[in-house]
């Protein structure tokens, strides 16, 4: 009996028609991506807050810097924790981070909340749930875990479906990592593989207590509607919640939504409000006293010279913001501008395609080549994913040459020895410019699992500063340093066949990977 065709009743869900939020290009005196305040929180930062990481030992290493340091607040969202020696010195970063504030005097400060996925983080009889338990056991009062459980497995398609197989119906992929008013975003994961030798996007936003706490809000949100971990291994909905899959879905996903939005509009109604006042402030005949004292104290903060947009995309919950963003700035990016896209999993959905395919904008999109590819050499039905990749790739291929595309879209794909290869997210240069203005990081793929299945979240970083602009460059060219052009002659290799059984399953199951 095929694992795929237990799958079978999630195969043809509808797809949604989006409306795009109107574009307004340049209003006069600010960012021509303004816009996108219209639909979530814009934070405004100086560019000396963002830091760009290029390497996971970096990204690990960070990681156990930022916990030590913490004082009020650790929160992390991840697919999963691994199981390894690596994430076992994480989980003890944690323990004595834990351990010095309950030495510390009165009430112990510091929480710590954890949010993975359900399915995921249950794999095995080693997994997420048993690594952390000690710290359950040890800071019952401080430390949170949330597993959270997609809605979309249920009833009978959730006893048939294998472990590792269940995963393909919805995931909470979110990854940010954030400590005290310190944010991390990223693609990675928090396992072994991602803190050695599987190249991934990361990014340190420092000093941004008001991003921090929409993040902070955001997984607690995301909590609150998940099942929660407790000491004996055993999980349990808050009290008073729907449950996920033996509750009633829809009043489920209405609570999920209200809850996410709720923090999604507070944010940004407290961000409009923080801008209309630093805007009065900064105008002519504002109190010079109150300004010298800010100055005398310190608290004066530096004119923030780039933007942060927070993204989210739920679709389970009916929450499409990413999608809407990420389609409007595929639609306006003019002619000569140049997007530079990147996914480990090449599947675009079809909208990000005829997209790409019939607008103006010049794109090069870098993806995995089959050996650096997540799935490549894994047992089983697992082990022909790669090939489906090549599959669905080759038929992409083929349409920019029939439709004499090339010179605009070109396809690159990544290799390195010994490596694997997990980065995603996008790069706009405008017309004429030889540095990006605007990047997207985070954890979704552009996919269709990205858009229709799984939580997922990323950030839009809009900067004017040149430094700044440098760094996503120079970021930007490190990942393609390693890539080489796709041509009809990449598929003419004999690690390129395809069996014919792949091809005739991809159509059916590449919403499922």
């Amino acid at each position: 009996r095929s694992s795929w065709l237990l799958l079978a009743p999630l195969l043809t869900p509808p797809v949604p028609v989006i409306t795009a939020p109107p574009c307004s290009l340049c209003p006069e005196g600010a960012h021509r991506f303004q816009w996108i305040r219209n639909l979530v929180p814009e934070f405004g930062i100086s560019s000396s807050h963002v830091q760009v990481l290029s390497s996971p030992a970096e990204f690990y290493e960070l990681l156990k810097v930022q916990i030590k340091a913490a004082k009020q607040r650790v929160v992390m969202a991840s697919l999963y924790l691994g199981t390894g020696l690596l994430e076992q010195e994480l989980v003890y970063c944690l323990e004595e981070t834990l351990e010095k504030s309950l030495q510390a005097k009165g009430s112990p400060d510091l929480r710590v909340s954890i949010l993975l996925d359900y399915t995921r983080g249950s794999r095995g009889r080693k997994n997420s749930r048993t690594m952390l338990i000690p710290l359950l056991q040890r800071f019952p009062e401080q430390v949170r875990v949330s597993l959270f459980h997609t809605p979309n497995l249920r009833g009978l398609l959730r006893l048939l479906i294998p472990e590792r197989f269940n995963e393909t119906i919805g995931l909470q992929h979110i990854k940010v990592y954030l400590f005290d008013d310190n944010v991390i975003l990223s693609g990675a994961n928090l396992s072994d593989l991602y803190f050695t030798n599987r190249q991934d996007r990361y990014v340190l936003l420092r000093d941004s207590p008001e991003l921090a706490d929409f993040f902070t809000e955001l997984v607690d949100a995301i909590g609150d509607v998940s099942l929660q971990l407790q000491q004996d291994d055993t999980v349990q909905m808050m009290e008073g919640m729907v449950h996920p899959y033996q509750g009633d879905k829809v009043a489920y996903c209405e609570i999920a939504n209200r809850r996410v939005m709720e923090v999604i509009n507070s944010a940004r109604t407290r961000q409009e409000l923080l801008h209309a006042k630093t805007f009065h402030s900064s105008q002519p005949g504002s109190s010079l006293l109150s300004q010298q004292g800010s100055q005398a104290s310190g608290s004066l903060k530096p004119e923030p010279d780039t933007w942060i947009y927070p993204l989210i995309q739920m679709k389970p919950f009916g929450i499409q913001i990413d999608e809407m963003v990420t389609e409007t700035l595929l639609t306006e990016a003019e002619r000569d501008a140049r997007v530079f896209l990147t996914t480990g999993y090449f599947n675009l959905t079809q909208a990000y395609m005829d997209l790409i395919l019939g607008t103006r904008a010049e794109y090069r999109i870098l993806l995995a080549s089959p050996e650096v590819n997540g799935f490549f050499g894994a047992k089983g039905v697992a082990g022909a994913i790669p090939a489906a990749y090549v599959y669905i790739e080759q038929q992409f291929y083929s349409e920019v040459c029939y439709l004499q595309q090339q010179e605009r879209v070109q396809l690159q794909e990544y290799s390195r020895a010994g490596w694997t290869f997990h980065a995603k997210g996008l790069w706009l240069y405008l017309a004429g410019s030889d540095l990006p203005c605007l990047t997207l990081i985070g954890s979704p793929n552009f996919g269709y699992r990205s858009v229709h299945r799984d939580l997922e979240a990323q950030v839009a970083i809009v900067t004017e500063n040149k430094a700044l602009q440098q760094q996503l460059h120079q970021e930007q060219e490190q990942l393609y340093l390693c890539s080489g052009v796709v041509s009809t002659s990449t598929f003419e290799q004999p690690n390129r066949y395809v069996k014919l059984w792949v091809k005739l399953v991809t159509p059916l199951i590449k919403n499922f990977f």
